[in-house]
């Protein structure tokens, strides 16, 4: 009779390959999932955006057809404003719209410029899925991506988004 090896367990190296396939797909799957929240967060950016146009149309009808509240002034473009009740401007006078914007900042941490003035208005904030990329709405009706930072994506003389 012969004596035959039965073998009971596995080789080292077949538990190696098991861990280092686990570990690849760990991998690509925790990046799709950073990719999904960087992707949700700017769809949150684009949606409180949105926000600001209508509202902005609803504040432009009930102030004498101007972005400026009665007594306002010019709002130059610079980091938006937070909301203020007796603020001067559209941006911070308005707690929708200032809302708004504050939640598109929170979610993306990447910046925001805004303008504002009797006549028009435009606020650009950054975008999470690509630092150097900001979504832009202004009173001309523009809602789009602008391949810059928060800082330049509103053009200094038409004050429209670039």
């Amino acid at each position: 009779m012969y004596k035959t090896k039965i073998n009971l367990g596995f080789t080292l190296i077949e538990l190696l390959m098991v861990v280092a396939i686990i570990a690849l797909i760990a991998s690509v799957v925790l990046t799709a999932l950073g990719n999904s929240r960087n992707s949700a967060s700017d769809a949150s950016a684009k949606a409180n955006l949105g926000a600001v146009r209508s509202q902005s149309e609803l504040f432009f009808s009930n102030n004498n057809l101007s972005f400026l509240p009665a007594g306002g002034s010019t709002f130059s473009i610079a980091t938006c404003p937070a909301y203020n009740a007796s603020g001067t401007n559209m941006l911070s006078k308005d707690k929708i719209i200032a809302d708004a914007i504050a939640e598109a900042v929170k979610q993306n941490k990447n910046g925001s410029s805004c303008y504002n003035s009797w006549t028009a208005w435009a606020v650009a904030v950054g975008l999470k899925s690509n630092a150097n990329t900001s979504w832009c709405v202004d009173s001309g009706g523009a809602s789009k991506l602008v391949s810059s930072a928060p800082a330049t994506a509103i053009n200094n003389s038409t004050f429209a988004c670039n």
